[in-house]
């Protein structure tokens, strides 16, 4: 298969500098989650010149766990930058507001991930061998159990869902164009964050960075490159498909699920993307999916108030008039 060349946006012969990139890192009451990842910094060679920590409004010791890596991590020149929320704004909300400090701490380059991650030792010089050539990058993880995590990187736009069976194998380009994104490692440039804003706070749970990465691949060439860099912490019960897993859900998820939907058409209204019959046809299959999900891998058909309770607040944001896409940021500058 022959990849395109990236877009003449997107190359640059500027060398990649660490200290030009922010680690930007969103918890939630989960201190020891949280120092397993700042343990991982503390040994990244090369690293970021700022790791910006949002708390959304912990309960837990996770003030004193940031302080306690102040020292250690500056040793090397690298800032800690932490902002404790007063209300619990969710994955979104803490995304956004990360990914605005680092931008006007100046960052080129921000790296999203989520507070039950560990960075590889040489993951930020990875992902740097890549930055010269494009400026929306997903890099690669280990699961729990240390197997290859899968992730559905392409978007089947029409329906508004991930296409399950995209291939997983590279070949010797090692990378694959995406039209998606996932803030469990994106790596983005200050420009694309420029021309579509700020990750969107009101989804709150789910699809925010499907719709951010998406957003980012109509205005550069956004890949997924072949390079291990993160392992995640957690373990998460799934349903083994062979080639695919499906993770457990919540309440919580399921009706963000079907909620978010709305945001999703939205954006496509205000971009000339959307199809009524398909992305109908997508919602249809999202639903039918976390049927599926919770008698299979949750084991119970308790929750699916949740989903039709999720599509009936969407309706209302469908009809809201007044909604607007995030805006541009002002200035690349």
């Amino acid at each position: 298969m022959t990849h395109p060349s990236p877009r003449p946006d997107t190359a640059s012969t500027t060398p990649f500098e660490p200290a030009s990139a922010t680690i930007a890192v969103v918890t939630f009451n989960r201190s020891a989650r949280l120092t397993r990842l700042l343990d991982s910094i503390t040994v990244m060679d090369p690293k970021p010149g700022h790791v910006v920590i949002i708390d959304n409004a912990s309960t837990d010791d996770t003030t004193a766990v940031v302080d306690s890596y102040r020292e250690r991590i500056g040793t090397s020149g690298t800032q800690i930058v932490y902002r404790r929320l007063e209300t619990n704004t969710g994955g979104s909300g803490g995304f956004s507001e990360g990914m605005r400090v680092a931008y006007e701490l100046g960052s080129t380059w921000i790296w999203l991930m989520d507070d039950d991650v560990e960075v590889v030792p040489d993951g930020l010089a990875k992902m740097g061998t890549w930055a010269p050539r494009f400026k929306s990058i997903q890099g690669r993880r280990y699961d729990f159990d240390g197997s290859e995590f899968y992730w559905q990187y392409r978007v089947s736009e029409p329906l508004g869902i991930p296409i399950p069976f995209a291939p997983s194998g590279f070949d010797a380009s090692g990378y694959k164009e995406m039209n998606s994104g996932c803030f469990e490692g994106m790596f983005i440039h200050r420009d694309i964050v420029a021309q579509i804003g700020l990750p969107d706070p009101r989804f709150f749970i789910y699809w925010d960075d499907q719709t951010y990465g998406w957003l980012a691949s109509r205005v550069t060439t956004s890949v997924i490159v072949d390079e291990f860099v993160l392992r995640r912490t957690r373990e998460i019960r799934q349903w083994d498909m062979g080639i695919r897993h499906m993770n457990a859900s919540s309440d919580a998820y399921r009706y963000y699920i079907m909620r978010n939907r709305a945001h999703i058409k939205q954006y496509y209204r205000s971009l000339g993307a959307y199809r009524a019959v398909p992305f109908a046809l997508g919602t249809s299959l999202t639903f039918g999916k976390e049927i599926i999900r919770l008698l299979f891998v949750e084991r119970k058909v308790k929750g699916t108030s949740n989903l039709f309770r999720g599509l009936r607040d969407g309706r209302k944001i469908a009809r809201d008039r007044s909604w607007k896409p995030m805006p541009a940021l002002a200035s690349n500058s």
